[in-house]
């Protein structure tokens, strides 16, 4: 079995690379460590794109020029092998942090400190860099900058902690054991949401949770659903609100899921599809079938879930239903930049 200490070391001087980048030279690293068979797929309205020019245009460089000294603040970094389909990835999650001194994506700069949550994925390859996963928590920046498109949330909002033990780094080898038994739980812990699924059982009680999960578990949730505490309080206000205001689910898999040492991850490209029949985010009801793009990493203590942090693509999953936030964001609060 790998260690994945060569993949990880590409990844760590990618990112020292592209944290000393100029604007102009951000095409020239993208050169040096992609694949020239290379596919990105990030949140709306990046997407999916396949060109690592586009990516750097795009993506990379209009991050750069909007937010200035910007850092990579790491939580949680690890590699394994993907058991969907056998590659090799490495995934980085925590937030970008810079000030946001020029206008990003329609939303108004405020020349103040602010925390971008991410997370990345990357499969590595011969030594390259063939496919990458962004998730950005578009809806959280807008709330920093003093922009909130939604309801109020259920959750809490904050920028969010890192494990509570401090140790998501995983830069050394780690006993491939642990790893498995992250993935059991895990794996037990979907198994279980499925049949929730299958069943419409959108009330199920705290002993559903209590097999794979601390009773003082948290879940780090996207901005406009937010963070909560405890078996009861997120099913209070997350996991009877999400179930109950959505209807019609379909899970469609993951694109990559792997685990290392005590932390688990996965994406999907969608991993779930649904219908809102109202409640959810504080939104009407719809009859348009939507696709949701979501990230979940996991920190197992013991032979349970302890932290769970989630990112989903709300701005898309909204898209696909007719409301586009960040262009109703841009015309209303920041119209010069039409």
């Amino acid at each position: 079995m790998s260690s994945y200490q060569a993949e990880k070391s590409l990844i760590i001087n990618y990112f020292k690379a592209m944290e000393q980048a100029s604007k102009k030279g951000v095409k020239n690293i993208q050169k040096e460590f992609l694949a020239d068979e290379y596919q990105f797929y990030g949140v709306y309205p990046f997407n999916h794109l396949s060109c690592k020019n586009e990516v750097a245009d795009k993506v990379w460089q209009p991050l750069l020029e909007s937010f200035s000294n910007l850092q990579r603040r790491e939580d949680i970094f690890m590699a394994g092998e993907n058991e969907i389909s056998g590659e090799n990835w490495v995934m980085s999650m925590g937030h970008f942090m810079g000030l946001f001194d020029c206008d990003w994506l329609g939303i108004k700069a405020n020349r103040k400190l602010v925390m971008l949550r991410y997370a990345e994925f990357n499969c590595v390859e011969n030594g390259k860099i063939t496919k990458t996963g962004l998730w950005l928590d578009i809806i959280g920046l807008m709330q920093q900058a003093g922009c909130n498109p939604l309801p109020p949330q259920t959750g809490s909002a904050s920028v969010y902690f890192g494990p509570r033990h401090h140790d998501g780094l995983l830069f050394e080898e780690h006993d491939p054991n642990e790893a498995k038994i992250t993935l059991k739980v895990l794996n037990t812990m979907i198994e279980d949401l499925s049949i929730l699924n299958q069943t419409c059982n959108d009330r199920a009680g705290p002993e559903v949770m209590q097999k794979n999960w601390h009773d003082d578990m948290v879940w780090y949730g996207p901005a406009g659903i937010g963070a909560t505490y405890t078996i009861a309080r997120y099913q209070e206000q997350h996991m009877y609100p999400f179930r109950e205001g959505l209807h019609d689910k379909v899970f469609n898999g993951h694109v990559c899921r792997f685990a290392e040492g005590k932390f688990a991850c996965f994406f999907g490209w969608p991993n779930l599809t649904n219908k809102s029949k109202g409640g959810f985010l504080g939104l009407p009801s719809g009859d348009t079938r939507a696709d949701m793009r979501i990230v979940d990493v996991y920190y197992r203590s013991g032979d349970k879930l302890l932290e769970n942090w989630v990112f989903m693509d709300i701005p898309y999953w909204l898209k696909q239903q007719g409301v586009d936030i960040l262009a109703r964001t841009a015309c209303i609060l920041n119209p010069t930049v039409n």
